[in-house]
């Protein structure tokens, strides 16, 4: 038989039967989920193709794996649904690159998505195909070889550089940085009341390992001098609205230029070239503050007494009281959101998850990270709503054996991880997490008092509810 995406796309759930794709083929794999080496992570590509997932988990790249595929093939792909479709020169997000069908899509237009939550801890290192897309506008497509950084503002007048003058003039720096949306979390605010904004689980953060020459190095060689009266330091992204207006945003000149501040001029994440949903060919990687000023694509550095005039700066990413609404907001009464608070949440169990009664344990699995360069010491895990509370192992760095970060140094996140015991003949647990950095700031316990009508800086207690069964 012959069937089309559209069929196998109807085949999502254990109920419908679970159907994939693979060069070319359909297969009914429903039998086979139950006993997938990989477990349930098997359904991400549950009426899609398995392309993309076999390119990152390498393992499957073997003979005797196709061999059990071949046992459960129904069928053939329409040759139409094999092609990919054609771009169209009139919508300007054609030119967007491939996207992994795993990610979690909150809009397409501009594109914005989050990795499943339950493979978010799977790695300290974020692959860069898992790692959250925040985009506002349409993906730029830009020639390294024509690129041009424009700096303005200092005393050398001035200061264009090309893409190979960036890599060869200034030491190339690594610096392993997590970056979150202002956004992450929001839909928890969204269960109080409903603010403007994309609906973010708690995957719109990730962690990646940066390479570039620092902004420091670039900003002396254009004739920065201490004593200078700028306060600033603005980025304008070389994507655009219909307008020509470019995504802008700024940073204090402090962070820009300290030698302990870390921000790079980032042309490689996770070792290779950035991809372009990533700022190719150039970006800037901003340690410790919020994602919304590591301005991707950049195109123009302008070092200023003021900040950024950009919408972004001054009429986005920042908080105000739960009292504040659409009709009394000011916009210039509050800063512009950098470092952002202390955060945590569960990745592993997923709510609503049965756990068996006779496994015995349960293992809850997490990250945790805060802004500014603090480090997280302690996450606290309750299995009853927060009563009684337990400990977590901490893992710092691939292993959990990576050196201890400088202070105020602590760019990356920490994935911790609890095994404990189920309580006796519970038959449901609310779990709770919260973590506490090492300026001893801890995250709220309720959403309530810190909503606001944006859904930004949401970092109260993260609660999962599972059941357990005796089956």
């Amino acid at each position: 038989p012959v069937y089309t995406q559209d069929d196998v796309t109807k085949h999502r759930t254990l109920e419908d039967g679970v159907w994939v794709t693979y060069n070319g083929s359909v297969y009914d794999i429903t039998d086979f989920v139950a006993v997938h080496p990989g477990g349930d992570k098997i359904m991400l590509a549950a009426g899609g193709a398995l392309e993309p997932f076999w390119a990152l988990y390498a393992v499957h790249n073997q003979e005797h794996v196709l061999e059990i595929l071949a046992e459960y093939k129904v069928g053939e792909l329409c040759p139409g649904d094999c092609k990919e479709e054609g771009a169209t020169s009139a919508d300007p997000y054609s030119s967007d690159p491939p996207r992994h069908p795993a990610l979690r899509v909150n809009s397409q237009k501009p594109f914005n998505a989050e990795p499943p939550s339950e493979i978010l801890s799977e790695n300290f290192i974020t692959p860069s195909a898992f790692f959250f897309k925040r985009n506002h506008l349409p993906v730029p497509r830009v020639d390294p070889h024509a690129y041009r950084l424009e700096i303005h503002g200092l005393p050398r007048g001035p200061v264009c550089l090309s893409l190979e003058e960036i890599k060869t003039k200034f030491p190339k720096h690594t610096v392993t940085a997590t970056l979150q949306c202002a956004g992450n979390r929001r839909s928890d605010m969204n269960r109080v009341k409903q603010v403007k904004g994309l609906n973010w689980g708690i995957s719109a953060i990730s962690n990646a390992t940066w390479g570039g020459a620092r902004l420091r190095d670039v900003l002396v060689y254009a004739g920065y001098l201490p004593g200078s009266s700028a306060r600033h330091v603005q980025f304008e992204g070389l994507d655009v609205d219909p307008t020509g207006t470019p995504y802008g945003a700024s940073i204090l000149l402090g962070k820009a230029v300290s030698e302990e501040g870390d921000v790079l001029l980032a042309y490689e994440m996770n070792g290779e070239d950035l991809p372009a949903d990533h700022g190719y060919p150039l970006r800037v990687v901003v340690p410790g503050v919020v994602g919304a000023r590591n301005v991707k694509w950049l195109g123009k550095i302008v070092v200023s007494e003021e900040e950024s005039q950009s919408h972004w700066q001054q009429n986005d990413y920042k908080g105000f009281s739960p009292g504040t609404d659409w009709d009394t907001v000011d916009f210039k009464t509050a800063p512009a959101i950098q470092e952002l608070p202390v955060q945590s949440a569960i990745t592993v169990p997923q709510e609503g998850v049965v756990l068996g009664a006779g496994q015995g344990t349960v293992t809850v699995q997490g990250y945790a990270w805060s802004g500014g360069g603090r480090e997280v010491v302690r996450v606290d895990v309750s299995l009853d709503g927060g009563r009684t509370w337990n400990v977590a192992r901490l893992q710092h760095g691939e292993e959990g054996g990576a050196a201890p970060a400088p202070p105020n140094r602590s760019w990356a996140w920490t994935l911790w991880e609890l095994r404990a015991p189920l309580p006796p003949g519970a038959r449901e647990l609310e779990i709770v997490c919260k973590a506490v950095d090492s300026s001893y700031n801890v995250q709220p316990d309720t959403v309530a008092p810190i909503w606001n009508l944006r859904g930004v800086l949401s970092n109260a207690w993260h609660r999962v509810r599972v059941r357990v069964s005796e089956d």
